[in-house]
């Protein structure tokens, strides 16, 4: 396994449910579903009480030392002056500099940029603070309108939930949609959400809150091998074509074409991962037509070919 020990950075001020993101994710033994167990730790420049943001203490006992060889540094919210602590602003540059994923979830974005090393990168934060975040790190391109981003394995998440969003897609580079899937199930969250934080501005979007779509999504899912059109997924649901796709981009964050070559693509991940099928027959049974065309999306959104994707998660065991 690539992806083995976690370090969580504590931080005073530090918000609680940013930091219970990552324990959540990235803190829990899950093999009994057949999920990953990693070497997860938490730690302080200074150990002992660090005071959070809500008011309360908690108590952390390691230091920093655990961070020299970690995989992933992982930064909870922390909306900083500037002055963080010399002894985490080394840590993190000697995790980037030594190939160590690195990521943030919400605000903790300005920790990682105090640390410069969002300098020459892509990166986002909350809604409310990227203007901010872009003002303070004029090196930084900051991208307002995602859920997380990732440039060359530092990953930034936007607000609070899209702290699991950015640990999940870690999880599924490094460990395979399989990995990812188990952790989200056992969350009881999306495995993988569409959209970007515009759709959280104004109107907060949930996942399917009428009957009717989280009934014509489960169809989808079980039909993603036929040629699903918009016209006969909004006869399905009796509406009009228009009123459909306005409707289900109100309730999903996106169009149904983009949704159901997402869903196809998850299915020909798992397949890949899971079953010995040829491409051909794995186009087929997502729903892509031909290998040709699964290549397409797999190099488009996932910037590799399935070939290659099989070579890496095939048939991975979980250690």
């Amino acid at each position: 396994m690539a992806l083995k020990k976690i370090v969580c950075l504590t931080i005073p001020g530090m918000a609680p449910f940013e930091f219970g993101v990552i324990c959540e994710v990235f803190g829990i033994d899950r093999r009994e579903h057949g999920g990953p167990i990693f070497d997860f730790h938490i730690v302080a420049a200074e150990p002992g009480p660090i005071p959070m943001k809500m008011g309360f203490d908690i108590v952390v006992h390691e230091d920093l030392s655990a961070a020299a060889d970690a995989d992933l540094i992982a930064v909870p919210a922390y909306l900083g002056d500037g002055s963080a602590h010399p002894e985490i602003v080394r840590v993190l540059r000697e995790a980037e500099a030594r190939g160590a994923w690195v990521m943030s979830v919400c605000s903790g974005a300005f920790l990682l940029g105090e640390a410069g090393i969002l300098d020459g990168r892509r990166a986002t934060t909350h809604w409310m603070y990227t203007d901010r975040l872009s003002a303070e790190y004029p090196l930084t391109d900051v991208d307002p309108d995602v859920l997380f981003v990732e440039d060359r394995r530092v990953v930034t998440g936007a607000g609070t939930a899209a702290g699991i969003d950015a640990a999940l897609h870690i999880v599924r580079k490094e460990l395979g949609a399989s990995a990812a899937n188990v952790v989200a199930r056992r969350m009881v969250v999306p495995p993988q959400r569409d959209g970007g934080q515009s759709q959280f501005i104004q109107t907060p979007v949930v996942e399917c809150r009428s009957d009717s779509f989280a009934l014509v999504t489960e169809w989808m899912l079980e039909n993603l091998d036929q040629d699903l059109t918009v016209d006969q997924l909004a006869r399905k649901s009796l509406m009009s074509s228009r009123t459909f796709a306005r409707r289900f981009r109100a309730e999903l964050g996106t169009t149904p074409t983009a949704w159901l070559n997402r869903q196809r693509l998850l299915r020909a991940q798992q397949l890949l991962e899971e079953s010995d099928l040829s491409l051909e027959e794995i186009a087929g049974d997502c729903g892509f037509g031909g290998a040709a065309v699964m290549r397409h999306h797999f190099v488009k959104v996932l910037q590799t070919t399935p070939t290659a994707y099989r070579r890496t998660f095939g048939a991975r065991q979980l250690a």
